[in-house]
C-alpha cells in the first residue's frame, strides 16, 4: 500500500471515529439530561477543538452532528442548520488552530447565531432570540470553552502520536 492511500485511510478513519464519539456522547448528554432546559450542554460540542490537530476531524464532527441530531429525533431544519453550525464552527477552529486560546470561539458563536433561530422557527420555543442566544452561547461556552479547552490541554502533549498529520 503506498504512502497516500495509507494517509487518506488513517484520515477517513479518524473522521469515522470523531463522528462515533460526537454520537456516543451526545447520547451521554441526553440520557444525564443535560441538552435540555435552558442551558443546554452537549458535551460532544468539547469535540470542536479537534480541527486544531488535524482536518480530518472537520468532516468527522459534522458526519457526527447530523447523526445526533438524525437519531435523536430531531426535526429536519434543527438537523440541517445544526449541522451547518457545526460545519461553520470546524472550519472556524481549523482556521484559528495557530491561536490555541481562540480554537473554541467559531464553534460557540456559530451555534449561538444560528440555534436560536432553529429552537425559535422549528420548534415555536417562545423565548426572545437575544435571550437564546445567550443560554446558548452559555451552554457552548461550558462544551466548548471550558471543556473544549481542557480536552485540547489534554491531547496536546500526545498530537504527534495520536494525529499523525498534526502537523499539516
Amino acid at each position: 500500500m503506498n504512502t497516500k492511500t495509507s494517509t487518506n485511510i488513517y484520515r477517513i478513519t479518524l473522521a469515522a471515529m470523531v463522528a462515533a464519539l460526537y454520537v456516543v456522547l451526545t447520547f451521554a448528554s441526553n440520557a444525564f439530561g443535560l441538552a435540555s432546559g435552558v442551558i443546554q450542554v452537549r458535551i460532544s460540542e468539547a469535540l470542536t477543538i479537534l480541527p486544531y490537530f488535524t482536518p480530518a476531524a472537520i468532516p468527522g464532527l459534522v458526519i457526527g452532528c447530523l447523526l445526533s441530531n438524525w437519531l435523536t429525533g430531531c426535526v429536519l431544519p434543527d438537523i440541517i442548520f445544526g449541522t451547518l453550525a457545526t460545519l461553520l464552527g470546524a472550519l472556524g477552529s481549523y482556521a484559528l488552530r495557530k491561536h490555541k486560546f481562540l480554537v473554541p470561539i467559531p464553534p460557540i458563536l456559530s451555534n449561538m447565531i444560528i440555534v436560536p433561530w432553529v429552537l425559535r422557527f422549528a420548534y415555536d420555543v417562545p423565548d426572545s432570540i437575544p435571550f437564546m442566544m445567550a443560554t446558548v452561547g452559555a451552554g457552548e461556552l461550558i462544551s466548548c470553552g471550558i471543556l473544549g479547552i481542557g480536552l485540547l490541554f489534554a491531547l496536546n502533549p500526545f498530537r504527534s502520536s495520536i494525529f499523525k498529520d498534526a502537523s499539516k
